[in-house]
């Protein structure tokens, strides 16, 4: 497959499917993958695969790489509408992700207090008040829902460590309306031949009900768009995935969807 290793700590900036022009802020090595998740779908590849030899950067070095792009955007009257926090694994694992929040949206709003901040994030970390706290600051915490069945989310997502579904529902519930539920349908099979179906009315039900306990201020439905590590994944139907985001608006959500 053809893996995507994203440059650290600064790429792009890229057109982004879901937020516009998007200058990706990358807290993981520049030679691999860190995540605490593991999934089948990754762009990234399989964590065993992208074992990383270089550090994450620093707090220092982030805001220092960032503060350049950020100016040399601003002499080319290049304006990113987000500043997005992706790349190679899970943002919110770096130790000093709360101050390297703090770093970023003070340059925001020095050099482009119209952009956004988004943040993508699996969620595995919203249990922690530290990291909720920051997630809270920015202006899109884009959270990680792919189901609310945990069988599906340790076949499918794979969770690396601990983790405990009732837990992060817990913490995303604490969000209070800020968070963005970001939720990947699929269809096909695992690598061992497992059922990934997760569009069937079986998974998408239990999802909603939950979904409006947690009340988010937005739901993001997509489907795979690049290659996958797992090679007998099919992507959701436009029509499974128009039918997800009727189900989602009938309950007054705002729904956006990538096909």
């Amino acid at each position: 497959m053809s893996t995507i290793i994203y440059p650290s700590p600064i790429f792009g900036p890229i057109k982004s499917r879901r937020l516009g022009i998007s200058l990706g802020i990358n807290l993981m090595p520049p030679d691999g993958k860190v995540c605490t998740f593991d999934c089948i779908y990754c762009e990234c590849g399989y964590n065993s695969n992208y074992r990383p030899h270089l550090p994450m950067p620093t707090r220092e070095e982030v805001k220092t790489a960032l503060k350049g792009r950020l100016q040399m955007m601003k002499q080319e009257g290049l304006a990113p509408d987000v500043l997005t926090f992706a790349g190679n694994g899970e943002p919110t694992i770096h130790p000093q992700f709360p101050g390297v929040i703090e770093d970023t949206l003070s340059l925001r709003d020095r050099y482009f207090p119209n952009a956004k901040v988004s943040v993508l994030t699996n969620a595995t970390r919203v249990i922690d008040p530290i990291i909720r706290n920051a997630l809270m600051k920015v202006d899109n915490p884009i959270m990680k829902l792919d189901s609310v069945n945990e069988e599906y989310i340790r076949r499918v997502d794979r969770p690396t460590g601990h983790y405990s579904l009732s837990e992060i529902i817990e913490g995303l519930k604490a969000m209070k309306g800020h968070a963005i539920i970001q939720t990947m349908f699929l269809k096909g099979k695992s690598d061992e031949g497992e059922d990934v179906d997760n569009t069937t009315d079986e998974y998408v039900f239990p999802w909603i009900k939950v979904v409006k306990e947690i009340a988010p201020r937005q739901v993001m439905i997509y489907t795979i768009d690049r290659e996958t590590p797992g090679e007998y994944l099919k992507k959701a139907t436009p029509q499974e995935l128009d039918h997800i985001a009727e189900l989602l608006r009938a309950e007054e959500f705002e729904v956006s969807v990538s096909y």
